[in-house]
């Protein structure tokens, strides 16, 4: 039997054509820590505040928790605004990520025919104005003069 849904397409805002590489200014939606033996993680939901033209579209991505990816956890954590005070002991509240902002620079990459998202940047919400403009022309190509 088919069924007709109106709007069903539409349901979909982390699909990966509308989200284009580059900067975002985000707001954390979830957060959930995975474990697995090998490579424990958190999944990041984040929602789009910036540019306009995506906003209200979310996505997810992945912070491992290995000894060897901590510092990009812990520029995450820096960036977004997370209490010195918990991160000074090791310690990460769920909870307290939710609402969180900041700006995150995406990309995306194909591996063994899959697509995925990688987390490559972050800085503070009140970067996003001067992260977001683009380059004067006279500083765009400092190789060429005029």
């Amino acid at each position: 039997m088919r069924r007709r849904i109106q709007g069903l397409h539409d349901a979909d805002q982390s699909a990966a054509g509308e989200v284009r590489d580059g900067l975002l200014l985000v707001r954390v939606e979830r957060a959930q820590h995975r474990w697995d033996s090998r490579k424990p993680f958190y999944i990041l939901r984040f929602s789009i505040l910036e540019p306009k033209e995506l906003a209200g579209h979310s996505f997810a991505g992945r912070l491992y928790c290995t000894p060897r990816a901590l510092w990009k956890l812990n520029w995450f954590l820096r960036d977004f605004g997370y209490d010195a005070d918990l991160l000074g002991q090791d310690e990460i509240d769920d909870k307290n990520l939710v609402g969180f902002r900041g700006v995150v620079k995406i990309s995306h990459v194909v591996v063994n025919g899959t697509s995925l998202l990688n987390l490559d940047a972050f800085a503070p919400a009140s970067q996003w104005e001067e992260l977001s403009s683009p380059l004067p022309a006279s500083t765009a190509h400092p190789e060429v003069m005029p």
